[in-house]
């Protein structure tokens, strides 16, 4: 059973055996090359592989684990990868002898039962051995892939009801053999591919993941296996040191929160994630117990590594950010993950859209729970769209193309005490590049029409979310188009009394007699010409409204953020002059008087 297996692959790790004594400056000092390794290994994966979603994108992330298991290091990329690949790696430790581990070997592993997030990510790693034959480390990189080989390109099925459905399931697959390639595995992993581009991106994962290990082997040899083993154990020890001290400053207590999907893919409505965050002394729990485990949920089963993941993600932005990420960070939390629930579904589950929803609800929900504890950290690391627009068509040869509809956008980019939501994504998306119309276009039939902020789409607040954008574009050639819309009823939540960010919508077909709003997921065929325009949610706010700098609020009207109508019925602020004339201006006395009677409204509805 796979309930089994994940309390193997998430049981803590001891430390590595070793007689060397080192200091805190040698440990930080190795630390750093591992993490500089990393960081090499994401780049060179970025600049020499074939398709955009990771040249362009960098949706990919690279960590170096030890040979416990435990995580040692990871590159700047996107958060919840850096926490789910060392599962994947430790399924393929537990059969070390089975699969004939050796120098120069390379793995391949993305299956969800198996310590794997959703099927598009791809986990490469290959073992660091010292010279005496002893396996110290596993260099591992991460990808999100544009092709699973599943029933629908691109690995989304909306209906999908098992594992198989989406694409090819890889437990632990030797891709290379004692540095020689094994081909026939590989053109068999090609073949369960649709895009000709994808044998250049997993040439590149591999080649990344051997310049690391090389890389690897000369830190080794440098510093010598035991100091590098006392380096990790130290550092993984410093970690959750330093994560338990935060905690103890905590008040101790159960810190409760509950947030709804809209829907799943096939329109059964508010489907629950519940976390329980404890606080006692400098043990933190989270518990998810609560969570929906309705089994005739489609589309909504995220995977065991995936959860435990998200709910990291959070905890490490809720704490100094100058804690180093590795295995630490678990040691120090408990996390349950009840069985059977959206959170922790049984064997042979679909996954794929699990990584959207309910992952990031996950991660929203620990935010609103430790926004009693810690709110000068209290900002969502979700992304709260459903699926983008997913268009995809034939080209004259007959080959497929793929948008993935991640384009450069605005959404979810809430505020957090003290600094308005600003820039144009969510932290959650890390280091990733979304699609430039100057990429994008000259490789797919499609026309980007616009990408506009859209005024009064951030969730008002002390401390303003950032407007969501509207993106529109037009195919040029008859299409497929698929999008699973949640997020309207239920958009990202605002943190301690701010508003909650705007609501999510897409439409078809747009200017003609046949435009449609697309109210729960589609699978549509479009013809040339068709356009499409997604509205983006707006990021939420931050703090009573009324409690924002009126100053402050003119100068989102005069940047076009917010309406006038608006800073009067959401911040209670009052004009003088207009913008026409520019000579806006906050009347203070009506402002102040507004500011009272909004006040005293809401103390009595509240009562």
């Amino acid at each position: 059973m796979s309930f089994e297996m994940n309390k193997r692959l998430a049981a803590k790790r001891a430390p590595l055996p070793t007689k060397a004594n080192i200091d805190p400056v040698t440990a930080g000092i190795i630390r750093g090359a591992m993490e500089t390794i990393c960081f090499e290994a994401a780049t060179h994966l970025g600049r020499a592989a074939s398709s955009p979603i990771i040249n362009q994108s960098n949706e990919r992330n690279a960590g170096t684990i030890d040979a416990h298991g435990r995580l040692a290091g990871s590159s700047i990329g996107t958060p919840h990868l850096t926490f789910v690949s060392q599962l994947t790696v430790r399924y393929g430790l537990e059969n070390l002898e089975e699969f004939d581990w050796g120098p120069g070997d390379v793995f391949l592993g993305n299956d969800p039962d198996y310590g794997g997030g959703h099927l598009p990510d791809y986990n490469v790693y290959g073992p660091v051995y010292d010279d005496n034959g002893e396996l110290l480390l596993i260099q591992a990189l991460q990808a999100h892939q544009g092709d699973t080989g599943g029933k629908d390109p691109g690995g989304f099925t909306l209906e999908a009801t098992d594992i198989f459905t989406e694409g090819l399931a890889i437990p632990c697959l030797k891709l290379i053999h004692r540095g020689e390639k094994r081909r026939d595995v590989i053109k068999l992993v090609e073949r369960n591919n649709r895009f000709p581009s994808f044998h250049g991106d997993l040439a590149a994962m591999i080649s990344g993941v051997q310049l690391s290990v090389k890389l690897l082997e000369d830190l080794v040899r440098k510093w010598g296996a035991d100091v590098i083993k006392a380096a990790i154990n130290y550092n993984i020890d410093h970690t959750e040191k330093r994560f338990r001290e935060e905690v103890a400053r905590w008040p101790d207590g159960s810190y409760e929160a509950t947030v709804l999907i809209d829907h799943d893919t096939l329109g059964t409505k508010d489907v629950k994630v519940h976390v329980n965050c404890i606080v006692k002394g400098d043990q933190l729990t989270v518990d998810l117990t609560g969570c929906d485990d309705r089994p005739e949920l489609v589309g909504v089963w995220n995977t065991f590594g995936n959860s435990r993941s998200y709910v990291m993600s959070q905890l490490s932005a809720s704490i100094d950010p100058s804690i180093v990420k590795n295995e630490g960070l678990f040691n120090a939390v408990e996390i349950i993950i009840p069985e059977n629930t959206i959170a922790q579904p049984g064997p042979n589950k679909p996954a794929a859209l699990g990584s959207f929803h309910p992952a990031c609800e996950i991660t929203e929900a620990v935010c609103v729970a430790l926004s009693n504890v810690v709110p000068e950290r209290a900002q969502p690391q979700v992304y709260k769209i459903g699926m983008p627009n997913a268009v995809i068509g034939l080209d004259k040869s007959g080959q497929m193309w793929l948008d993935q509809g991640v384009d450069a956008r605005s959404m979810d980019v809430s505020a957090v005490q003290g600094i308005d939501g600003w820039g144009s994504c969510p932290a959650a998306l890390g280091n990733l590049l979304l699609s430039e119309v100057e990429d994008a276009e000259p490789r797919v039939p499609i026309i980007n029409i616009s990408r506009e902020m859209t005024i009064d789409s951030g969730g008002a607040g002390q401390w303003r979310g950032q407007p969501g954008s509207l993106n529109t574009k037009k195919v040029l050639e008859p299409t497929t188009a698929m999008a699973w819309m949640v997020s309207a009823t239920h958009p990202i939540s605002g943190m301690c009394g701010g508003d909650d960010g705007s609501p999510y919508s897409n439409r078809f077909e747009v200017g003609t007699e046949r435009e449609y709003q697309v109210g729960l997921s589609v699978h549509a065929q479009l013809p040339a010409g068709a356009v499409i325009a997604y509205q983006h949610g707006g990021g939420a706010g931050f703090g009573p409204a009324l409690l924002r700098d009126p100053e402050a609020v003119k100068d989102d009207v005069l940047d076009e953020k917010v309406s006038i109508g608006a800073a009067r019925e959401k911040y209670g602020v009052v004009f003088t002059g207009s913008l026409e004339e520019y000579d806006l201006a906050v009347d203070v006395t009506a402002t102040d008087a507004l500011r009272q009677k909004m006040k005293a409204a809401k103390e009595a509805k509240a009562a």
